[in-house]
């Protein structure tokens, strides 16, 4: 076991120019070193998952794939009635183990699919009752100052499960321009190390900036010269590079909820990656709440808050069943074909909601 104190360094040779900085200190950590002291928290809601597919041609054939949160070590979840237009099925796509519900329908048609025939819109819901639980795994004790280097689940991978979060994807490739970004970086052969390492070097790297076209992809390359996106960007920066690193990596999506309890939307998903470590297991970055909130950076290094639901797991999915589509680049909203082709995106209306439950005291 590796105990790190809050006096450990890591020295980072960035540009030339040689940077000593704190691995994993706590200091001015805000909220995230109040949470480090204390018991983690939980968070029970219900959340709604909704959407509207407008203009649809008469008498088409609709096929819809929605992505199904799963119970694991850190939340429960509960299926709720769901609002469908037809009989649905559930399955488990086998890479990465990702739940998908799916179900196909008709559109209504008077007399055959003619041009002159007005347009229609399905509309169709699920919800799910979550107990969401706060990850922590590098948090301080609060009293030695040393870090409790938890084991998280799945401590060892085994051929194919490291294989695959080793491997590239199509938007983080393993090879590019990107890795020249890390020229002249020291890299320790601890493992916990390197990651934070590539933390740092992500949150230095990418700005969370949302106001210009092109983020949202994870796509590397993009991220590379742009040096701005969203979640998605950050965190497949760090996947590609911890990959590349020989430190297995993977992608996970769902959606965000404010700190504050009560009802209201959701506008739309988040994302953050865990990075594995043999014996270890896996453990947690969120670099784009970290780059948000500079107070909670800290905090952001191996832990998450509770106020999140996971949906899905990895990148270029193939749905079950098979979509006529090619694979997609993560699955987090509705995927749907109509009469074998992607329905665009702009004519597909997505509502998302929470409602905490009243806790008892």
């Amino acid at each position: 076991m590796i105990e790190m104190s809050m006096n450990s360094i890591v020295r980072v040779l960035v540009g030339g120019v040689l940077i000593s900085c704190f691995v994993l200190s706590t200091a001015g950590a805000g909220e995230g070193q109040s949470r480090n002291a204390a018991a983690p928290k939980s968070r029970v809601f219900r959340f709604h998952y909704g959407a509207t597919l407008h203009q649809l041609p008469a008498g088409a054939r609709v096929r819809v794939w929605l992505p199904v949160p799963q119970t694991d070590e850190y939340q429960s979840v509960r299926v709720l009635p769901s609002n469908l237009p037809a009989e649905s099925q559930i399955s488990i796509e086998p890479k990465y183990g990702n739940k998908i519900l799916y179900f196909e329908t008709t559109t209504a048609s008077s007399g055959g699919a003619s041009s002159g025939e007005p347009s229609r819109d399905l509309k169709f819901s699920t919800a799910y009752l979550v107990n969401r639980r706060e990850v922590r795994g590098l948090a301080s004790d609060g009293e030695s100052g040393k870090f409790a280097d938890l084991p998280f689940s799945e401590q060892h991978l085994d051929t194919q499960r490291r294989k695959l979060f080793l491997s590239a994807s199509r938007k983080t490739p393993l090879v590019g321009k990107h890795l020249d970004l890390l020229q002249g970086v020291r890299l320790s052969p601890d493992p916990l190390e390197v990651a934070r390492v590539l933390y740092d070097r992500v949150d230095a790297h990418v700005r969370y900036d949302k106001s210009r076209p092109g983020y949202g992809q994870g796509d590397v390359l993009w991220v590379c010269d742009s040096r701005f996106g969203n979640c998605t960007d950050f965190h497949s920066l760090f996947i590609s590079w911890a990959r590349s690193k020989g430190l297995p990596a993977r992608f996970e999506i769902g959606f965000p909820l404010p700190p504050k309890r009560g009802v209201g939307k959701v506008g739309g998903y988040h994302c953050w990656a865990w990075f594995h470590r043999e014996n270890k297991g896996w453990a947690p970055v969120d670099i784009s709440e970290a780059d948000k909130h500079p107070q909670l950076k800290e905090y952001y290094f191996g832990n998450l808050t509770e106020n999140r639901v996971a949906f899905t797991t990895g990148r270029d999915i193939e749905l079950t069943p098979r979509q006529d589509g090619g694979p997609l680049n993560f699955f987090i909203y509705p995927y749907v074909e109509v009469d074998g082709r992607a329905w665009p995106r702009a004519k597909i209306a997505l509502t998302f909601s929470y409602a905490d439950e009243r806790q008892k005291k």
